[in-house]
């Protein structure tokens, strides 16, 4: 339990792990010391895989291209095919933004043809930031400007996205505290009434309980209006900074049954990895 906590696991995460590892060594027949401590650690190995890799395993790019394929197939061929839409969500200072342009980026590298979506309508200079990553990227995006209702904003964009043929739209959504109940229920309004293929939630690799709190808030806040909406993706940012202290990814992904989409491991748009569960072993056994 010390091992785990100490590398940022969530102290009853920690204690859920232990008590599963306990439960897959009992009855088992050991005979020395260096065997019992093989078996705790192949055990401790195999709730934290089963952990990192939830039932849902997600592949962002297969997902957009399928549901573009299916609207260019023979017997759906229409202009008015919707494009797949990706809700990033996150608080101030954890790199949104900067994490949805990666996003962007890693879509277009590979054939598709994302729209970004300037929804954070509340933050002084969000959509300008936006506006410079979708100059930088090369690519379209779609803004009212501020103090307007976020959940229009999108809807006007998805619409915008149809018509030009994207088939992938990425809105960026205000960087509310958690703890905002205006601001979570206007995101409520947009997830509910955009409908999106994915929210995902966009956190800090090197939080503690911290982020266990926002990802249940953002989670809660989703599903404000439609209880079948959920966060359905965590990224981590600033992955190269946290040397061994890995334990958010375990904690998030175990809170929220979401899997880990992908890690920032640097200021730049292709500094984004697929999470390596081998690497995350390693790193809590350092």
């Amino acid at each position: 339990n010390n091992l785990l906590t100490s590398k940022n696991v969530a102290s009853d995460i920690a204690s859920q792990i232990c008590q599963k590892v306990q439960e897959s060594l009992v009855g088992k027949k050991l005979n020395s010391m260096y065997r019992v401590k093989t078996a705790v650690r192949q055990a401790l190995e195999q709730v934290i895989n089963e952990l990192l890799l939830p039932s849902t395993q997600l592949d962002l790019l297969r997902q957009v291209v399928s549901k573009r394929d299916q609207s260019s197939s023979f017997f759906s061929r229409s202009k008015t095919q919707r494009p797949y839409v990706v809700v990033v969500v996150g608080i101030n200072g954890v790199g949104k933004s900067t994490s949805l342009a990666k996003l962007a980026y890693f879509l277009k590298t590979n054939g598709c043809k994302p729209l970004l979506a300037a929804c954070d309508t509340f933050r002084s200079g969000a959509v300008e930031q936006l506006s410079v990553h979708a100059k930088c990227l090369g690519l379209p995006i779609y803004s009212k400007g501020y103090s307007k209702d976020p959940s229009s904003v999108a809807k006007a964009a998805i619409e915008q996205a149809t018509k030009d043929g994207n088939d992938v739209v990425l809105v960026d959504t205000a960087g509310r505290m958690q703890n905002n109940l205006p601001l979570m229920k206007a995101l409520g309004k947009l997830a509910s009434e955009n409908q999106p293929d994915m929210v995902v939630f966009v956190g800090e690799a090197l939080v503690g309980n911290d982020g266990v709190d926002q990802v249940k808030m953002f989670d809660k806040a989703v599903s404000f209006q439609n209880k079948s909406q959920k966060v359905n993706a965590i990224l981590l940012t600033k992955f190269d900074t946290v040397s061994d202290k890995v334990g958010a990814a375990l904690t998030m992904t175990h809170v929220t049954n979401a899997p880990i989409l992908f890690v920032g491991t640097g200021q730049k748009y292709h500094h984004l990895q697929k999470l390596s569960t081998a690497a995350v072993i390693r790193a809590l056994f350092r």
